[in-house]
């Protein structure tokens, strides 16, 4: 008997404390960011969106040296796709790789600053958008991409870049096959 009375009376102090926790949960008002709380104004930003055309110029342009001067040494760029990154030596090899592939290239875009307040990605950002025109085997491929850069003491030292990589090698003439059915 003494059993089943401790027993009853710890389950009902546990389903006290859930809905008590239950209730409180559905009660409490949920935190709202606003943009005022997370961002703010780049005091560089002028000179952070001139390193990044600067940057950007001198890459489609075939000035790979120009270009790499605008990254620190541990410059991290990340993407088009979620698994994509790469470090400096890594980025002009492919940028090398895409001159002996690639004319005509040109490049329009506008960017925009501003300042991340506090956490991983705290600091300056430019953020760039625009379209970027190649042509490869005769054939001249134009899509949109953003990039987003981080700028230190006047130097990218981390980019992200989104753009549609499916579009390009089927505007190229490459097809994309499905698995074998089991």
């Amino acid at each position: 008997m003494k059993k089943n009375l401790q027993s009853c009376f710890l389950l009902a102090a546990a389903l006290l404390l859930f809905s008590v926790t239950k209730i409180q949960a559905q009660t409490a008002a949920p935190t709202v960011m606003h943009q005022k709380d997370m961002i703010g104004d780049n005091p560089t930003a002028d000179a952070d969106i001139k390193t990044v055309s600067d940057f950007t110029n001198a890459l489609v342009s075939g000035d790979i040296d120009k270009a790499k001067s605008f990254l620190t040494d541990k410059c991290i760029n990340y993407g088009p796709g979620p698994a994509d990154s790469a470090n400096v030596a890594q980025f002009v090899a492919h940028w090398q790789e895409n001159y002996k592939m690639q004319s005509n290239r040109k490049v329009n875009f506008v960017a925009e600053s501003f300042n991340v307040k506090s956490g991983d990605l705290q600091g300056n950002w430019v953020a760039a958008w625009g379209d970027y025109t190649f042509t490869s085997n005769g054939i001249t491929v134009k899509f949109p991409y953003q990039c987003s850069y981080h700028v230190t003491n006047g130097k990218i030292d981390s980019s992200r870049i989104y753009y549609d990589q499916l579009y390009i090698v089927q505007k190229l003439g490459f097809t994309l096959t499905p698995p074998a059915s089991k």
